[in-house]
């Protein structure tokens, strides 16, 4: 039995808040169970230097947490001068997954930030920033074609990611804290919309995993990221093939 009854296949409950930092080009407050992370994007006119030139956009993210979106106090990176291991990992994993859905030809010489802050942390913070991220990015280019700063939207594809893992030597679904921190093995799988990968991480924590145990957690990932996409989908209305529940 799950700590919050949930079946091995079910997601926590998904909500989007749409335009939470009016101020952002796009913006996005996404809850997934307790987990609650704001995703703004922001359009720069300029692109990093080893890009110059070249007729391409850009698009990055930055991660944090709020020092209270945890039990305990989690000091502000700042003060230690740099991003620690982990959000540096994190952020890089954001913006490469963003970048598989964005036609960078078609965005000019531009950049998108994508800033993910976690509000509060009750697992799945990573997934949750991409599947957030993707919405937030999406509404900020919607809007740049509508005001013709773009000619077409420059979408390749949904994008959404969810976590899986063992626990307790069962399959499940979209793990919270709780869940995460005894699981003998975490995955973290981000998906397109055709249905092809776009990063998986996975690791055992005690027991190498098998062929079979690898596949059952991949069938949870699709079957999860396959509702997240329709919700995605309700929203953003984007003509572009999402995975079907």
């Amino acid at each position: 039995m799950r700590p919050d009854l949930r079946a091995p296949d079910q997601l926590r409950p998904l909500r989007f808040e749409l335009d939470f930092q009016p101020t952002a080009e796009g913006s996005v407050l996404i809850e997934l169970g307790s987990t609650r992370v704001v995703c703004s994007a922001t359009l720069e006119e300029t692109v990093p230097s080893f890009l110059r030139g070249q007729g391409k956009g850009w698009v990055t993210a930055e991660y944090a947490m709020l020092p209270r979106a945890t039990l305990t106090r989690t000091p502000r990176e700042v003060t230690k001068g740099r991003p620690g291991g982990r959000t540096h990992e994190i952020q890089r994993l954001i913006g490469r997954a963003l970048r598989s859905a964005v036609d960078t030809a078609a965005l000019g010489e531009r950049t998108l930030i994508l800033d993910c802050d976690v509000l509060q942390a009750d697992g799945g913070t990573r997934t949750a920033s991409i599947t957030g991220a993707f919405v937030a990015l999406a509404l900020a280019l919607q809007r740049l074609v509508a005001a013709r700063t773009l000619a077409r939207l420059p979408i390749r594809h949904y994008l959404a990611a969810v976590s899986a893992g063992i626990v307790a030597g069962v399959p499940v679904l979209d793990l919270n804290y709780t869940e995460d921190s005894r699981a003998g093995v975490d995955l973290n799988l981000a998906m397109a919309g055709d249905g092809r990968f776009v990063e998986i991480q996975a690791t055992a924590e005690h027991d190498p995993f098998s062929d079979a145990q690898s596949a059952e957690l991949l069938r949870l990932g699709r079957l999860g990221i396959a509702r997240i996409m329709a919700a995605q989908h309700e929203i953003l209305k984007l003509e572009l093939p999402h995975i079907e529940a």
